[in-house]
């Protein structure tokens, strides 16, 4: 896939790769404006710097953006609070050569649209002044900053018929979905065309984009919401929307056919009585977004944290396929290639932006408050450019 996105840059550039070296940044920036936490904890950690050192491309297959919206999800608060520390400082210095404090401060924000501004040596399919969308891995510096460095093959071109504000709410949980949905539980455009597919958590980011994409594959979608919800997931493709509010949502769901496909973004003891509700024996496959994985190494550190969160899948997976169903794990997963496929089927108009609400850069924390309400409709985006 990326041999191909790079045959389509040198495309773009004429035919002929540009030759690029490992260039300063623009006006031999030093600091750039960011929001930052220097140690974990609530809302209040937040703070905002014009001070933040500006990134610069390490290796030569490193792209600067010029940030113009990013977007919260969930594991900007997760992160905020330190959930996941242990795993993720694990992934940013692996053989402990940095001190403990190194971490901080940190740029929260996993969402990117703007502006490429420089490429390293070996980037060919992107050029300053490309218009772009990513979203990064959490152990990297977020993009809740004027400027942000990604690999290229984590970026991909933003969608022709989105704005940036638009673009930015889409790659985090639009990657979740795509890794859930396809990579980890094999469904496609090929495949798909009328299997029942149940999606518990239907009007939150990952929802909503899976909702659209298993919809734009032919696929007839059941929706698990909240009543006030049901208008808009309706109007996002799904078939049937049940409110798990009215009523004992495991009865509701029992009085339906079976379904071939479950997507669980909402974890707990959905778990317990979820998989009943498959075809048995027919390849029908259970993927939860809701693992145990960072819990168990803040718990129990690196090593016998990884043990016992395989053990864990490796009982459930083997329990529930005697039972004559699948049962996954699926995760977020930084992909520059499958965002150009979810970027032809948001230009062909199969996949709509769903956003809750706009703030501007010097409300992020007021944006962070709002996520933290809990029962969004869609995604918190974050102007970064504006003035305000």
């Amino acid at each position: 896939a990326v041999s191909g996105r790079a045959l389509r840059g040198a495309a773009r550039m004429g035919g002929q790769p540009p030759v690029r070296g490992l260039r300063g940044s623009p006006r031999a920036r030093s600091a750039m404006p960011s929001w930052v936490i220097d140690r974990y904890g609530r809302n209040d950690v937040l703070r905002f710097t014009r001070d933040m050192v500006f990134p610069i491309i390490d290796f030569p297959n490193e792209v600067i953006i010029k940030v113009h919206a990013a977007s919260l999800n969930p594991i900007d608060l997760s992160m905020r609070s330190g959930y996941g520390a242990t795993a993720l400082n694990m992934k940013r210095d692996p053989l402990k050569l940095k001190s403990a404090d190194d971490e901080f401060p940190l740029t929260l924000g996993r969402d990117v649209s703007g502006v490429v501004m420089e490429c390293g040596l070996n980037v060919s399919y992107f050029k300053p002044g490309d218009e772009v969308w990513a979203a990064l891995p959490p152990w990297k510096q977020g993009t809740l900053s004027e400027f942000v460095v990604a690999s290229g093959n984590e970026v991909s071109f933003k969608p022709k018929c989105l704005s940036h504000i638009e673009a930015a709410s889409l790659p985090y949980v639009g990657l979740t979905a795509w890794s859930a949905v396809h990579k980890v539980g094999g469904l496609n455009q090929s495949n798909c065309s009328g299997k029942r597919v149940l999606i518990l958590g239907a009007s939150g980011g990952v929802g909503t984009f899976a909702v659209q994409l298993v919809k734009a594959w032919g696929a007839h979608v059941t929706a698990v919401c909240s009543g006030d919800a049901s208008t808009l997931v309706t109007n996002l493709g799904a078939d049937d929307v049940i409110d798990y509010k009215s009523g004992n949502l495991e009865e509701q769901l029992k009085a339906l056919p079976l379904f071939d496909f479950i997507l669980d973004n909402v974890g707990g003891s959905t778990e317990k009585w979820a998989l009943n509700l498959l075809k048995k024996w027919s390849g029908a496959t259970y993927v939860t977004l809701v693992t145990p994985f960072l819990i168990n190494m803040d718990k129990l550190g690196v090593a016998d944290g990884m043990l016992q969160t395989g053990v864990t899948v490796g009982s459930k997976t083997v329990k529930h396929l005697f039972k004559g169903v699948h049962y996954r794990w699926a995760f977020f997963m930084a992909s520059g290639p499958s965002l150009d496929e979810i970027a032809t089927l948001v230009d062909s108009g199969k996949i709509q932006p769903v956003i809750d609400e706009v703030f501007t850069f010097s409300e992020v924390p007021k944006a962070f408050l709002k996520l933290e309400g809990g029962h969004a409709r869609g995604k918190t985006v974050i102007n970064v450019i504006s003035k305000k």
